[in-house]
C-alpha cells in the first residue's frame, strides 16, 4: 500500500523537476532572443550607413570621370 502512494509523489516531483527546467530554458531562450534583437538593430543602422557610403562613393566616381574627361579633353 505504501509504494501505491509514493508512484503518485514521484511523478508529481517529476512533473515540478520538469516544469522549473522547462522555465529555466525559456528564460535562457528569451534572454538570447533579446540578445540577438540588439544586434540585429545594430546591423539595420550599419547597414543604412553602407548603403550612404556606397552612394557617395558612386558620386565621387561619377565626378572623377568626368574631371578625367574634361583632363583629356584639354589635353
Amino acid at each position: 500500500m505504501t509504494s501505491i502512494r509514493k508512484v503518485p509523489v514521484a511523478l508529481v516531483v517529476a512533473l515540478v523537476v520538469q516544469t522549473i527546467g522547462g522555465l529555466v530554458w525559456a528564460g535562457g531562450a528569451a534572454a538570447r532572443i533579446s540578445a540577438l534583437e540588439g544586434k540585429v538593430a545594430q546591423q539595420v543602422l550599419v547597414a543604412e550607413r553602407l548603403a550612404r557610403l556606397e552612394a557617395q562613393g558612386e558620386a565621387m566616381r561619377g565626378s572623377l570621370e568626368r574631371i578625367e574627361r574634361q583632363l583629356e579633353e584639354r589635353g
